[in-house]
């Protein structure tokens, strides 16, 4: 009988403290550098992203503007960050051929961007745009090249035109197009999506083509390097993973892609704004899959890269819902909820703590299309929740990650759980530490304890970002409806920190 007691009595204390969320941050380990470059973002020539979105003509006198592109959204991405911007796809990539896009607009062709709403493109904002606008917002340029309808030849070309310095066809001709200096462009994709809409390729035969064109592309200043990336798998195909590690000469090779989106089912995406718990339920479960994804690609790239020289690069990720009513179904152009503030605060923890291997990544896609940080409806612009988390977490860009361990309670629905709590955390250079937490539960508040261990702090400050309803979102009538707060919910006593997340929530902690 005393036995049993004691064993009650155990089981007790055990459910006690583990029914709680227990943490533990260790700060006197870190180890690995959270890349920037893991915060990039996606430009598509895809319903408005591009135009009406980024670019709104030299011409226009009701958006103020540079050079055509809206100084709003310039503003919007300066204070967001962006280490990197990917264009011109995507899918639209391997159909598009740079020299339509610049020289003289009157005289560039058309061509009809069969991938996304069968419309016009004009061709209008071209090389020239795109690179200055990289300057003017301060971000490197991720150029994704074509090489499902493309040449090695025009692909040389490309890199010449941009990027050298010296007397050659191609400099002289983006001379004559108005540029002196050569651009900074140091990020090449060989190819987008070559399982798919780069060319439904066969691994080993995608592979050959890298090897082939990875041959010829190379930089044509002598103190740079370019970083060349494969185009990688989608989602959980680990053959192709596998494939790439073994077939490509490492030498030839800086990064592989992965592409997975948060997507309750192919056929029947659901709404973005009146979606069920269900629903959102399944969204989350998609979406913690990355951790899953990118641990057993790393698993793979280990085998053949134990030194981790090639990067895991996520450059197309986010949540993929049914378009808007009454807009075109080619532009997917969808709302922004707190699901999808869960949806980058769980994946971007994700990346934080696999900084080992992931050391690029990029949301898709910037403005109106997908699970989008812009907005804009003619002279109107606002940002999204998902904005708002990106802001938050950018604190984490280039600092230390710090190990740390979660033991979560679980969200649960109609005998499905997921994990509640969600945590990453880092040391920047002037030695704060940030801690996010995301908190998933659509119902619940979840009470979090965190012991601090390896360092010791006098002071905590936290914002946080959540509303009344998972289904809420900015609009253009009420842009501010979510937006981050202070947050007192968090204490500090001694080496612990305790605190309560509210249901749905992200919070970002400093602590000093």
């Amino acid at each position: 009988m005393k036995k049993l007691l004691q064993v009650l009595l155990f089981c007790f204390c055990f459910s006690t403290v583990f029914g709680q969320n227990q943490l533990v941050l260790n700060a006197d380990l870190g180890k690995h550098k959270i890349d920037k470059h893991i915060y990039g973002h996606f430009a598509e020539h895809l319903g408005r992203c591009i135009y009406g979105g980024f670019y709104v003509g030299e011409d226009n006198d009701k958006i103020k503007h540079t050079k055509g592109v809206r100084n709003d959204v310039v503003d919007a991405l300066k204070k967001l960050k962006i280490p990197n911007l990917r264009w011109p796809g995507g899918c639209f990539a391997d159909t598009y051929h740079w020299k339509d896009g610049v020289g003289p607009k009157e005289k560039r062709p058309t061509i009809v961007n069969r991938w996304w709403g069968g419309v016009t493109e004009d061709n209008s904002f071209g090389t020239h745009n795109f690179l200055d606008m990289c300057e003017l917002i301060g971000t490197e340029p991720y150029l994704s090249g074509n090489v499902g309808s493309g040449t090695v030849q025009e692909f040389i070309d490309w890199v010449q035109y941009t990027t050298f310095d010296g007397k050659s066809p191609m400099s002289d001709l983006r001379k004559e197009n108005g540029r002196a200096n050569p651009w900074k462009v140091k990020y090449w994709g060989i190819g987008n999506e070559a399982w798919g809409c780069g060319g439904n390729m066969r691994a080993e035969y995608y592979a050959d083509v890298y090897r082939q064109y990875a041959t010829f592309l190379s930089a044509w200043q002598n103190d740079e390097k370019i970083f060349r990336i494969a185009s990688g798998a989608n989602s959980s195909d680990y053959k192709w993973t596998e494939v790439l590690m073994r077939d490509i000469p490492h030498q030839m090779l800086e990064g592989v892609a992965l592409h997975h989106y948060s997507v309750i089912d192919w056929n029947k995406k659901g709404p973005s704004t009146t979606f069920t718990e269900e629903q959102y339920f399944t969204t989350m479960k998609r979406a913690m899959l990355m951790d899953e994804l990118v641990t057993k690609h790393s698993n793979i790239m280990d085998k053949y890269d134990p030194a981790k020289k090639v990067a895991l690069v996520v450059d197309e990720w986010g949540g993929w819902y049914d378009v808007e009513p009454g807009t075109n179904p080619g532009f997917l152009y969808q709302q922004n909820t707190m699901r999808d503030a869960m949806i980058a605060g769980v994946t971007l923890n994700i990346f934080h703590n696999h900084a080992d291997r992931v050391r690029m990544a990029n949301l898709a896609q910037t403005i109106n299309v997908l699970q989008a940080v812009i907005l804009t409806n003619e002279e109107k612009m606002i940002v999204t929740p998902t904005y708002h988390v990106m802001e938050m977490f950018n604190v984490h860009q280039d600092a230390t990650m710090l190990p740390i361990t979660v033991n979560s309670t679980d969200y649960v629905f109609n005998n499905e759980k997921l994990q509640a709590i969600s945590a990453s955390a880092s040391r920047d250079a002037n030695g704060a530490v940030h801690i996010s937490l995301v908190n998933i539960d659509a119902k619940k508040e979840q009470e979090v304890t965190l012991d601090l261990r390896g360092a010791k702090f006098s002071n905590v400050t936290a914002k946080i970002l959540t509303s009344p309803k998972i289904q809420d979102h900015n609009t253009f009538e009420n842009p501010e409806k979510i937006k981050p707060a202070g947050f007192k919910g968090i204490t500090l006593s001694g080496n612990s920190l305790k605190g309560k997340l509210p249901p749905f929530s992200v919070v970002v902690l400093e602590l000093k």
